[in-house]
């Protein structure tokens, strides 16, 4: 790989560490560093899950985040369990954003989740010193500010920056990297899910073809990887190689990879069809308003489902590809169902996932000849958009809402899916 083609660029990733638990131990004056904390979705439901866990938390007692549940935690005096804030949590991120903004432009600034942004330091100037200076005085002034430790990542692309973060900075505080960097930092790295962008399905296919490693995967032919995978094996081989040609603000992944999601942890197990569709209606209707205000249409339907955790069955994730793209929610919906009851073992559900992908812009819709109400089923579908825009995202809603399977009207009250 010529990297001396590649742009250089000094940009960092910052990502506040157990930022949830953070926030907590600043409320109530302890020391996320120092005290067992976990703040768990629901202290009254047993099977609700741990949203984040302390250092101590998971090196003591070995509570992780996002897959321990509450009924996993020990029942010990120094643990201290607390329900989430969330709207706290999103106004402490503002606010770490607004001190961003008293080191760079505003424009330099891009905010990647509620507790991670990537920061273009390249035309920074000297006030704070050097890019590694400015990122490491950052750093301090969140600590100062917020009690809230942070830890760096630094490299030439957006990509590098992040993998930096992930890989060496989580653990160190502070990890700069460079191209020079990618044979002996990176490409050692196994298992593949361990990079960012790869997930257990993809390592699953990549192990399939003999690939364990990410230079592995580096020194694969790309015309094999682009033959299995698309315009997607494009992007692994030269993410491999820690080529990202993104600017800031753009997605590290590019357009063809784009697609609009919803994952749902279900308060109680779903036994029947039936009650499983009720949600997968919600969940696709929000889905599509989300896409239809992006203003795109798509072709790939997915589902996953995630069974009881005493089920006898593992869960699923299926996908189908449909001939003409859509948002419309029913056409989608329809779709679900019929990958529901293809793949449905008939065990108690817990979790759902439906996402809308292989996009294009909406305008690429064709009118059918033989669909006389097309045009009219687009014009509803932005026109209820726009009612729950200005009224609510409860002020219309579908009967199966109100039923006792239906979860629209809870989860309204609920920020990012937990409570405000």
């Amino acid at each position: 790989m010529d990297y001396s083609k590649m742009p250089v660029k000094d940009i960092m990733c910052i990502d506040m560490k157990c930022f949830y638990c953070s926030v907590i131990a600043m409320l109530e004056g302890l020391d996320v560093l120092k005290e067992p904390i976990a703040v768990v979705g629901s202290l009254q439901q047993p099977g609700s899950v741990v949203l984040a866990a302390s250092p101590i938390m998971k090196e003591k007692f070995k509570i992780k985040s996002a897959i321990s549940r509450r009924f996993e935690i020990p029942k010990h005096p120094d643990i201290k369990l607390f329900e989430p804030k969330m709207s706290l949590f999103l106004r402490i991120s503002m606010e770490i954003t607004r001190l961003l903004a008293k080191y760079v432009p505003v424009d330099a600034i891009h905010v990647y989740s509620v507790d991670e942004s990537f920061i273009d330091l390249t035309n920074n100037g000297s006030l704070w010193g050097t890019p590694e200076e400015t990122a490491l005085a950052i750093k301090d002034a969140i600590y100062d500010q917020f009690c809230i430790p942070s830890a760096i990542g630094m490299g030439p692309n957006m990509l590098l920056a992040k993998l930096a973060l992930d890989l060496e900075a989580k653990k160190t505080g502070f990890a700069k990297w460079t191209y020079e960097d990618i044979p002996h930092k990176l490409w050692p790295v196994r298992p593949l899910s361990e990079m960012w962008g790869i997930g257990k399905q993809m390592e699953s296919r990549l192990n399939a073809m003999g690939i364990q490693t990410v230079g592995g995967l580096a020194n694969s032919d790309l015309k094999e990887l682009e033959k299995c995978f698309g315009v997607m094996g494009n992007q692994l081989y030269y993410h491999a190689w820690g080529v990202d040609l993104s600017t800031l603000g753009e997605p590290l992944l590019n357009n063809a990879a784009l697609s609009f999601g919803k994952g749902q942890m279900l308060m109680r197990d779903y036994h029947t069809r039936k009650d499983i569709a009720v949600v997968l209606l919600e969940m696709v209707e929000d889905v599509m308003r989300r896409t239809r205000e992006a203003g795109y249409v798509g072709r790939t339907i997915s589902l996953g489902l995630s069974y009881s955790k005493h089920a006898m069955t593992k869960g699923f994730h299926r996908s189908r590809t449909i001939e003409i793209p859509t948002n419309e929610t029913l056409v989608v919906y329809k779709i679900c169902l019929e990958l529901l009851d293809e793949f449905f073992a008939g065990e108690p559900a817990r979790q759902l996932s439906v996402r809308i992908s292989n996009l294009e812009p909406e305008r690429s819709i064709q009118l059918d000849l033989f669909d006389e109400r097309k045009e009219q089923r687009q014009i509803i579908g932005h026109t209820m958009d726009a009612i729950r825009r200005k009224f609510g995202a409860t002020s219309l809603l579908r009967a199966i809402s109100y039923t006792n399977a239906g979860t629209a009207l809870k989860r309204d009250k609920l920020v990012g899916g937990h409570l405000a």
